[in-house]
């Protein structure tokens, strides 16, 4: 004959499983998010300053009737954003 278990048992065990599953799988912590801010910062930056510098230097060498550095800037910007959003694709993907 199997027998019930009461209401505060049941309660003990499933507030025992939630702990343990809380233990077990602990979720992102705060650096996390600073750390990726910080990943996407830097992989829109580096490609922008680049540009600017590069199209800085093209405007010098090889004038144009646009500018270079306004139209390497704006690269930069679209090569950054490209790189965060595949990396934060990636870190997706991972969780």
């Amino acid at each position: 004959m199997k027998r019930k278990l009461d209401k505060p048992a049941e309660d003990i065990g499933r507030q025992a499983a939630r702990m343990k599953n809380a233990r077990d799988n602990p979720g992102p912590s705060p650096l996390q998010g600073i750390g990726t801010f910080g990943m996407i910062g830097w992989s829109i930056a580096v490609p922008t300053v680049g540009g600017a510098f590069l199209g800085l230097w093209l405007d010098r060498v090889a004038p144009q009737d646009f500018s270079w550095t306004i139209a390497l800037i704006l690269g930069g910007v679209a090569l950054g954003c490209l790189i965060a959003w595949t990396w934060i694709g990636k870190e997706g993907e991972n969780e």
